[in-house]
């Protein structure tokens, strides 16, 4: 099976760019005569749902960022499944590469947020299904070549230089010597090796947010692959654990999941130590926005220790 490729509907997308602008009610009006709703999650991009003229629902991206190779990699991500006829991915339909603002066009997934199944047990299977299946497809062309976006090594970076001279420069805060004791943990834990030890490398969507999660009427579908590139099983897994979004799933839930999310005896301890990178690098962003979040920051420290003591639910 191959991606149902489409014309692009270049007067469509020029009309949209002149009027997206407008965030008024005459630029709801306008996006209204042109067939276009507004769809929530883009998160840096635009998204908006149009019925084509074949009457098929359709989600047209349109790009606000794309450093980082985000159009490149997700139209990659989305032609290296099409192939594979997954009914829980998106199926690519064009792409506009139009230079100030590009755009893909692409089938839409129908389904439940994830995070609002009662069943959190079977939708996290069925995610870990469908990662498992992602995970299979060969790595080929620009995704054989582009690491993923935000991987262990960009975190350590962040808990060997960014964060420590932070922390150095805030050194009378009353949190600096917590934040550099468990710092110093991280540091003579042998974790950093373990991150970066080669293994496998798997496609990989490069995004942990469970809100790109929805269980659908053929297992758990998942959108957004703009920082898509390659992996690792160890890596995948904490870093979609250690999610702040994952902080709505109990830990005695994610922790059965680990032999569907492919975490064995062999590469448990890189797991762990992954798992506690991400962790500590949560900790480091949340330090930023400590004062208009401290509770998350505190749930973050709290968790952190946790992860270093015996009272680990993974280990």
């Amino acid at each position: 099976m191959t991606a149902p490729l489409v014309d692009t509907p270049a007067e469509l997308l020029a009309q949209l760019r002149r009027v997206r602008a407008d965030t008024g009610a005459e630029g709801e009006t306008a996006l209204a005569e042109l067939g276009l709703r507004p769809l929530t999650g883009g998160m840096h991009n635009d998204l908006y749902l149009w019925t084509s003229s074949a009457g098929d629902d359709v989600v047209i991206k349109l790009y606000v960022k794309t450093d980082r190779n985000r159009v490149e990699r997700e139209w990659a991500a989305l032609t290296l499944l099409a192939p594979h006829g997954l009914t829980t991915v998106p199926a690519p339909l064009w792409l506009d590469h139009t230079p100030a603002e590009p755009a893909i066009g692409m089938s839409r997934l129908h389904g439940q947020p994830l995070l609002e199944a009662t069943d959190k047990m079977a939708a996290l299977r069925a995610l870990a299904h469908t990662t498992a299946r992602l995970q299979t497809v060969r790595l080929t062309g620009l995704l054989a070549t582009l690491p993923r976006i935000d991987t262990g090594e960009h975190y350590m970076i962040r808990l060997t230089q960014t964060w420590p001279q932070m922390l150095a420069s805030q050194a009378d805060d009353s949190l600096a010597p917590a934040m550099r004791k468990l710092l110093t943990t991280w540091q003579r834990s042998g974790d950093a090796d373990l991150v970066t030890t080669p293994t496998t490398p798997v496609l990989s969507r490069g995004d942990a947010n469970l809100l790109n999660w929805m269980i659908t009427d053929t297992g758990a579908g998942c959108v957004d692959f703009e920082y898509a590139g390659y992996s690792t099983v160890p890596f995948d897994a904490a870093d979609l654990i250690e999610h702040i979004s994952g902080r709505a799933v109990p830990d005695h839930i994610w922790a059965q999941v680990l032999p569907d999310l492919g975490i064995t005896d062999a590469n448990r301890r890189q797991f762990a130590a992954n798992q506690r990178t991400c962790a500590l690098r949560w900790l480091a962003v949340l330090w930023k926005q400590r004062d208009h979040r401290r509770a998350d920051f505190d749930t973050q420290h709290a968790r952190v220790e946790m992860l270093h003591s015996n009272d680990n639910p993974y280990t």
